[in-house]
């Protein structure tokens, strides 16, 4: 969105600022200025010439001598334009003046030219005159400029005067970005609107007067909304006896300031009051309109439209459009037909405003293949309201600048109409929600500015219905707090129960994993939760599992990537078998993997993601140094039980004598092992690799980080050795379980220090060593106590075959 500073300056006429001032206050007032283009930038010293005398110049067949009158003197200048004329009055740049750029339309430098007095081919020439690419600017512009030569200005111009300020080019256009909740800034009216509220000045909007002869349009012209909820709003008008011609100066320097190349009065007031109202108009041909009836309703599937730019679109039923008795002669809200257009032998012509839905407008844009200047602000969703002003003002400027004859009356179809909302006015809600102390009477101060009504009885905001942002206290509180200044609110701790943020207790249980991880050598990996259907049998998985039942994507990028993992290993053992294949001779991965568990399929509900808890080694390790990893983790989220490792239930991934279920407390949490032989030549793994699994939501219950303190023991302890001759079978926590039974309050730990398998050992036999450690805390043990413990123990050891090794 582009506006030119002179047009906001027409509805806010107080208004005396800086382009920098501007550009700051209105960007902290929302409005924000993404920047600025003086039209008058290098341009110095340029007034207005009369060319009295022309001669020819005595060593150049190219160049002439003028004599030209600059109101305080005549000054002689050297030129090779080929329009100069006796009479003719031009810019002209003095001695020492700057202009923006040379003729030939190029680049134009930074810092301008400067025009110094000097001789051409012997001939003394004081200044320049000046073609409108040396001023800074194009025939986009200025229309009547010549394609080659020097720029003529209207005979009533005075010599002597600022030819830069009689040109318009005193100037500055400001480029804006706007936000799609704000409809009404993408119109001049709704950012002068914002300025005058900024600034605090007076907002003057044009003033709409009564248009029309003594005619009634409704003896010519019939219209008939078939989908109102795609067309809300139509709106039609007429003008007759139409006077094609240009538009006048000021009229086209707006338009080109905003980006758009006048063309003639007609299609210039279209234009103009679509960027002044921020609501597209068309113009059709009264007498290419068959039946004299417009009729508004979607198109046919197959049906083909040429539009005004000469190309064949293809519709279907979902694109609304603009038809007459015969025919389809507009696509709504995008581009009028090739068959109804407005030709130089137009006689009588039809106005259109209307609003159409805006979802509607972008995805028949998107369908034909065609995004306009109108569809973009359609699809922001227009305010109805805004549409018969839109076009009174258009036929109020037709008959202002004598374009034709406007026909009495409108045709307005407008079934519902669109009322403002009411907002709760809460003064102490938005104090609250801003951090500020701003009094009730300022807050409606600032509504007042932007045409936001008030009732005192029901403390309600009334909301213009241009306004479509403003529903709710926040919305309010946003429109106090850019009037009242982001840059004054004080800075403020948000408010409620807590104001300083921390980890959730899951998060921070997820912490201690990776730090335990990373502390024991291991590096963290991510990979990918989409899999193929064919790890599972890379991983042995039978057909019968459950871990088969994965929930497949819809749209997968291919076979490879169109499920999502029912097991975090796949990934896992992926990347480890890069690495090994890469010649890492140790590598030591990590992974907070999230698993997806389907609880039915097809699916009916979310399925269960689970986190887990992934690691993966090969290298200098075993299975005891993972077991070592797990448990420590478990120790640092306050775990202080020992968990207990099955071997029943067997894991086809895994060796079948090396693997293990971890069960706290009786719930299974996770395991570890050693990879299948299988598994590990699937992957292309040369070397033991061991792999743990813990379960994140089913360790969580356990898990706490509050901790007991006790104090330095006053008391000695008493320490016990205790080697034993047991079978193989037997586990050493079977040996650990029956020590912490019947060990009671006076065992306080225990450690395995000695496993002996050897030719001084019966065959199938093996010697296990433990030191066990008792203390009271209220008194030194005696002998008789720690017996007495012992001998539980050995009972209950005995009762597993275990003997005492001698």
């Amino acid at each position: 969105m582009n506006t030119a500073l002179s047009w906001i300056k027409a509805y806010v006429p107080d208004l005396d600022v800086t382009a920098q001032e501007y550009t700051d206050a209105m960007t902290l007032t929302g409005t924000k200025v993404e920047g600025y283009e003086r039209l008058d930038k290098n341009l110095e010293k340029i007034v207005v010439g009369q060319i009295e005398k022309i001669e020819r110049h005595p060593d150049a067949d190219k160049l002439v001598v003028c004599q030209v009158n600059i109101g305080t003197e005549t000054i002689q200048i050297v030129t090779g334009a080929p329009n100069v004329k006796e009479g003719y009055k031009v810019p002209v740049v003095l001695d020492g003046g700057r202009v923006a750029g040379g003729h030939d339309g190029g680049p134009l430098p930074e810092e301008g030219i400067v025009i110094k007095k000097g001789k051409l081919r012997g001939v003394e020439s004081c200044g320049m005159m000046c073609s409108i690419e040396e001023l800074g600017s194009s025939r986009d512009m200025y229309p009547d400029a010549p394609e080659s030569g020097i720029y003529i200005l209207p005979d009533d111009a005075p010599l002597g005067a600022d030819a830069v300020e009689l040109l318009g080019l005193r100037d500055v256009v400001f480029e804006y970005e706007i936000t799609s909740n704000r409809v009404d800034c993408y119109s001049v009216i709704g950012i002068a609107r914002e300025a005058a509220a900024t600034f605090r000045k007076k907002f003057v909007p044009p003033v709409i007067r009564e248009t029309g002869n003594d005619e009634d349009i409704s003896q010519y012209l019939s219209v008939k909304v078939e989908d109102t909820e795609l067309c809300p709003r139509y709106c039609a008008r007429m003008v007759k006896n139409i006077k094609l011609g240009p538009s006048p100066a000021w009229m086209q320097r707006r338009l080109a300031a905003s980006g758009i190349r006048p063309i003639n009065n007609i299609v210039d007031i279209t234009n103009y009051v679509m960027e002044e109202y921020g609501q597209p108009m068309h113009a059709y041909d009264y007498d290419l309109i068959s039946g004299h009836e417009i009729i508004v309703k979607c198109a046919k599937d197959g049906d083909v439209f040429q539009t005004l730019d000469g190309q064949e679109r293809k519709l279907d039923s979902r694109v609304l459009m603009i038809n007459d008795g015969e025919k389809e002669v507009g696509i709504a809200g995008i581009m009028g037909g090739e068959n109804s257009k407005i030709t130089d032998d137009v006689k009588t012509m039809v106005f259109e405003a209307a609003c159409f839905d805006g979802t509607n407008i972008r995805l028949s844009a998107k369908r034909v293949g065609l995004r306009t200047d109108a569809s973009g602000k359609f699809e922001k969703g227009l305010d109805p309201n805004t549409a018969g002003e839109a076009i009174n003002r258009a036929c109020q400027l037709i008959e202002e600048l004598g374009a034709g004859e406007v026909v009495g009356g409108m045709i307005d179809v407008y079934p519902v109409k669109r009322e403002g909302n009411r907002v709760p006015f809460e003064p102490e809600k938005i104090n609250r929600l801003l951090g500020t102390d701003i009094p009730e009477k300022d807050m409606l101060g600032y509504f007042e500015m932007i045409d936001l009504g008030y009732d005192s009885e029901t403390k309600e905001v009334i909301v213009p219905s241009w306004r479509q942002d403003l529903h709710r206290m926040a919305d309010l509180a946003e429109e106090v707090a850019r009037f009242y200044g982001y840059d004054i609110i004080p800075t403020s701790l948000p408010s409620g129960e807590a104001t300083t943020g921390k980890l959730s207790f899951k998060m921070r249980v997820e912490e201690v994993a990776r730090e335990i991880a990373e502390f024991c050598g291991f590096s963290q990996s991510m990979t990918y939760s989409f899999e193929s259907p064919k790890v599972y049998d890379r991983l042995l998985i039978p057909e019968d599992s459950d871990l088969r039942r994965a929930v497949t994507i819809s749209n997968p990028l291919g076979e490879d990537f169109s499920i999502m993992r029912t097991l975090p290993l796949n990934g896992m053992l992926t990347s480890l078998s890069t690495n090994y294949n890469r010649r890492n001779k140790e590598v030591r991965l990590y992974e907070m993997a999230t698993v997806y568990l389907p609880k039915a399929l097809p699916l009916t509900e979310l399925p269960d993601e689970r986190l887990q808890f992934t690691l993966g080694m090969y290298g200098s390790g075993d299975f005891f140094d993972m077991k070592g990893v797990v448990e420590e983790f478990f120790d640092k989220i306050g775990m202080r039980k020992r968990p207990h490792y099955s071997a029943d239930e067997k894991k086809p991934f895994l060796h079948p004598g090396r693997q293990a279920e971890i069960v706290y407390e009786g719930t299974c949490v996770g395991y570890l092992g050693e990879l299948h032989p299988d598994v590990a030549d699937a992957y292309k793994l040369g070397e033991k690799t061991y792999v743990a699994v813990i379960d994140m939501p089913a360790v969580l219950p356990y898990a706490t980080f509050d901790h007991k303190y006790t104090g330095i023991a006053k008391y000695p302890s008493v320490t016990r050795d205790l080697s034993m001759i047991m079978k193989k079978e037997i586990l050493a926590g079977q040996i650990e379980d029956i020590i912490e039974q019947r060990g009671g309050k006076l065992l306080e730990s225990y450690k395995l220090f000695d496993v002996y398998e050897g030719s001084q050992i019966t065959a199938g036999y093996k010697s296990v060593a433990y030191s066990i450690t008792f203390r009271a805390q209220d008194h030194t043990l005696e002998e008789k106590e720690v017996t007495t413990v012992m001998n539980k123990i050995l009972n209950g050891l005995q009762g597993l075959g275990i003997e005492l090794r001698s």
